[in-house]
């Protein structure tokens, strides 16, 4: 009888294993830059587990800036993608991918203008060259022209590298609030940084944004990969060592002084923390801002209101029913 019984604990145990194994949802989300602390509560889930808690096998793929992650993710290579802001996928909207945006991350877009010590407020910036990338022409850069009367005339091409601004005190150029001031500061250039947020811009940063499909098909597993994805960005920002593990794994070009750097000015101007997230939990999004931002593309005929409606490209409920403070 012993000898029957072994094998029958073996195969139910083999089974369960097996059962237990599929439990765990297949998800992949793909980031739209390489691996760096601005991702850093996604990895965080990762490597502390919380993904696995909530049932998830999540499967985090770098973008770049050769990638194309919305059409990525409309191929169905991806559940969800990291929109760099939310404007940018209400234009993804406009252009006929039925994209919806279920959580924002950072309450604050980290985009910065930086200029030389000698600038001390925006308005200073219209006899200086300002370097901005192609992306930026339908979001913030619009923005600025708009608020301060910046223009176009003024501007050249930003390809990246910071050489320009450091060889030419006239030059004021675009970057992520968490990059390129610390390269500045590496190259022993004094400047000054402005992080639009703080001035007004609207714009949410860091989304969680999804095919509608896949919203309303799978609307368990993304209501969970946002809670454990806030839960994530909490411990992140409390101990980022088990994320950047995984951060240097995937990008072994990072590191240890520029996640440091990058965690602390996160924590310092509440990229992530702060605003509504205080109240209302990581990731929350708010009618009154989501409009401002709607407002902001049609009135600069970005977006046409006949294409876009407003309550199918956001899901606001699965953050605030999350409801991870910082």
């Amino acid at each position: 009888m012993r000898l029957r019984t072994a094998p029958l604990l073996a195969t139910v145990a083999l089974a369960a294993a097996s059962l237990g194994a599929q439990a765990q949802e297949k998800f992949t989300y793909m980031t739209n830059w390489y691996a760096q602390a601005e991702h850093g509560g996604f990895y965080q889930a990762v490597a502390t587990g919380l993904y696995k808690k909530y049932g998830l096998d999540v499967t985090i793929k770098m973008g770049g800036p050769q990638v194309n992650i919305l059409q990525i993710m409309g191929a169905g290579q991806a559940d969800c993608i990291m929109g760099s802001s939310d404007l940018q996928m209400l234009r993804a909207r406009d252009n006929g991918l039925p994209v919806v945006t279920v959580a924002a991350l950072f309450q604050k877009d980290p985009q910065v203008l930086i200029a030389h010590e000698d600038v001390k407020s925006m308005e200073e910036m219209k006899t200086k060259t300002v370097l901005i990338a192609a992306s930026a022409q339908q979001g913030y850069w619009a923005w600025v022209k708009s608020k301060y009367g910046l223009t176009d005339a003024q501007t050249k091409p930003y390809t990246f590298n910071i050489q320009p601004f450091l060889a030419d005190k006239n030059m004021v150029q675009q970057g992520y609030l968490t990059s390129e001031p610390y390269a500045i500061q590496k190259a022993g250039v004094k400047a000054n940084t402005f992080l639009l947020a703080d001035l007004g811009y609207p714009s949410y940063a860091t989304t969680i944004s999804c095919m509608e499909k896949t919203v309303n098909d799978r609307a368990k597993v993304v209501a969970d990969f946002v809670k454990a994805t806030a839960e994530g960005w909490k411990s992140y920002l409390a101990d980022p060592a088990p994320g950047n593990v995984l951060i240097k794994k995937d990008n072994p070009n990072m590191t240890d002084d520029q996640l440091a750097y990058s965690v602390a000015k996160m924590k310092e101007m509440g990229i992530v923390g702060s605003g509504d997230a205080l109240k209302s939990g990581i990731g929350t999004m708010t009618e009154a801002r989501i409009k401002a931002n709607y407002d902001f593309l049609v009135g600069q005929k970005f977006i046409d209101p006949a294409k876009v409606d407003l309550a199918k490209a956001y899901k606001l409920d699965l953050a605030r029913n999350a409801k991870v403070l910082p």
